[in-house]
């Protein structure tokens, strides 16, 4: 996590990992309104608008009435607000590959295998073999 928060700090536009989230949940979700967007971000609506305040003001997002419903208003990223999220990911990328890079291959396929079992166990798979305490013998 650390790796990840140092990478969002290091390129202007300098962004908060809530921002960043937000900004990746618009770029999933184009259109979305601002209390999907609470919902997807764990925040309060009020939170959330204040937000998005900051992110359109500073011309990473956007915020327009929908076509089918002209009461509603949805939020896109700007080209700025993409570019910025692009160029975020691509710096997680390298230093992501920099410390990889350093770790012995072996090492790196127990991660991945790690990593794998981590995934279907979020998922709910339990085919896997079970963690946690071991009964006493």
């Amino acid at each position: 996590m650390d790796l990840w928060g140092r990478a969002g700090q290091s390129t202007p536009p300098r962004l908060s990992n809530l921002q960043v989230r937000a900004l990746v949940v618009v770029l999933r979700l184009p259109g979305i309104n601002l209390t999907r967007l609470a919902e997807e971000i764990g925040t309060g609506a009020p939170a959330t608008s204040r937000l998005c305040d900051r992110l359109e003001a500073a011309g990473l997002l956007k915020r327009r009435r929908l076509e089918d419903n002209r009461r509603e208003i949805g939020l896109t990223l700007t080209l700025h607000g993409q570019e910025a999220i692009n160029r975020l990911h691509d710096l997680r990328s390298e230093a992501a590959r920099e410390v990889l890079g350093r770790m012995p291959s072996d090492q790196r396929q127990n991660l991945l295998d790690g990593l794998r079992a981590f995934a279907k166990a979020v998922e709910g798979d339990d085919t896997g073999p079970q963690a946690g305490p071991r009964p006493a013998t």
